[in-house]
């Protein structure tokens, strides 16, 4: 990919199963972003299967590939997941929870036979999963009078800029955001006579 601002994510949840010797793995990728998600979505997984011996785990946050961990939940060290790290990382995703949940089958299954069963369980989720390119968006925030709307409205339906909240009195506010490639977008806003810009960062 030639924008580093653009990356590869699942487009929604998807599931994974293998099964080795009477223990299941059960596998679930979802698109995240934050690491609040990440904690909802295993205390989620926890609640569900509270029978099971092990939820194990790994993601990859932001563009930039940065924020990463793997879990192994009690498995022997490594056994489960940097395995499932390593398939998100195969498959070249960022914002990515991959959680393999295992009901323990009565026969031990060794180190290597554990890293192939959480790495083929994420694998298959992986394989089911609908991978989209996104890109980072940055978000603005504009304060202008009422009688500035047409001319404001004008720019942010040309840009386009995706509205999140806005407010239309005598003093208005709107807040959005915007595919941070499209370079002419914050020029274009800037341009806006008497209209204040504030700019909120970048969301990945």
């Amino acid at each position: 990919m030639t924008n580093s601002s653009t990356y590869r994510t699942i487009l929604a949840t998807s599931e994974g199963f293998y099964k080795e010797k009477g223990s299941k793995f059960l596998a679930y990728a979802v698109p995240c972003k934050t690491e609040e998600e990440v904690k909802k979505h295993l205390a989620v997984w926890r609640k569900e299967h509270f029978q099971a011996v092990h939820v194990c785990y790994a993601f990859r946050l932001g563009s930039d590939k940065k924020v990463f961990r793997a879990s192994d939940d009690g498995e022997p060290s490594n056994s489960a997941g940097p395995p499932i790290l390593g398939q998100i990382q195969s498959f070249d995703l960022t914002n990515v929870l991959i959680g393999v949940v295992r009901y323990y089958g009565g026969t031990n299954l060794g180190v290597s036979g554990l890293i192939t069963a959480y790495r083929t369980a994420a694998k298959e989720a992986l394989e089911q999963a609908t991978i989209v390119e996104e890109e980072d968006h940055r978000i603005v925030e504009l304060l202008f009078e009422y009688d500035q709307m047409p001319a404001v409205m004008a720019i942010v339906k040309a840009i386009p800029l995706h509205v999140e909240e806005q407010q239309f009195e005598l003093s208005c506010r709107l807040k959005g955001s915007y595919p941070i490639s499209n370079d002419r977008a914050l020029a274009q806003l800037q341009d806006l006579k008497n209209v204040e810009l504030i700019e909120h960062g970048i969301r990945t």
